[in-house]
């Protein structure tokens, strides 16, 4: 079983919610699974009050599961139009994964979601590309073969899926949402293993 990491991090529960349709989407793909892993908030205090271990959801993240994964999701709410301080924080602490290249030519893709529809979506996945392009890995998006992406009333962008939350942060997803969260899921896992298969991304043992 190959594996798909599905890194994030949610404040209110929607980035969480995308997450899991991503996995799910993954899973659908033979021989391949999704690592569901989280960030924890940034203090302004001291970074030591978090717990080591989250009392709900999916466990932190580590630098060893960007390596034994063969491709990476990353989620993120927007934050006046980036990605949240916490995975910022996260991704920035991978220079040494830069230095060996352990991320060159594996598939990665990005997802998020705003209160508003004019919010930032498109801007906040594009700040999650760039450090996936410094580090060398193939960045995907969602093709308008994806027919939904012509038809949501809510989120949805060829750059990745998206999410309208609403001001007060609680809209369920949408099924078009749903949707191309999942098949963003499978277009990364097919990627992945036909990556492996090929050879160009060494098949990881554990």
């Amino acid at each position: 079983m190959q594996e798909i990491l599905v890194l994030y991090y949610s404040r209110h529960g929607a980035v969480a919610d995308m997450a899991s349709h991503i996995a799910r989407g993954i899973e659908e793909i033979a021989g391949m699974g999704a690592r569901l892993r989280t960030v924890p908030a940034v203090s302004a205090e001291c970074e030591a009050v978090a717990p080591e271990v989250p009392t709900e959801g999916a466990p932190y993240a580590e630098l060893r599961d960007l390596e034994e994964c063969v491709g990476l999701v990353l989620g993120s709410p927007t934050h006046f139009g980036n990605m949240a301080a916490p995975l910022k924080y996260f991704i920035d602490r991978t220079s040494p994964l830069w230095l060996s290249g352990a991320l060159i030519g594996k598939p990665a893709a990005v997802f998020t979601s705003t209160a508003s529809l004019h919010g930032g979506q498109e801007s906040t996945l594009l700040s999650m590309m760039l450090p996936l392009l410094h580090h060398g890995m193939v960045v995907l998006g969602i093709p308008y073969s994806e027919t939904d992406l012509l038809h949501t009333r809510g989120g949805g962008t060829p750059y990745g899926p998206t999410h309208h939350a609403g001001a007060d942060g609680n809209l369920p997803l949408s099924e078009e949402e749903k949707r191309l969260c999942q098949a963003l899921g499978r277009r990364l896992a097919l990627t992945a293993k036909g990556q492996v298969d090929a050879g160009n991304i060494p098949a990881l043992r554990r």
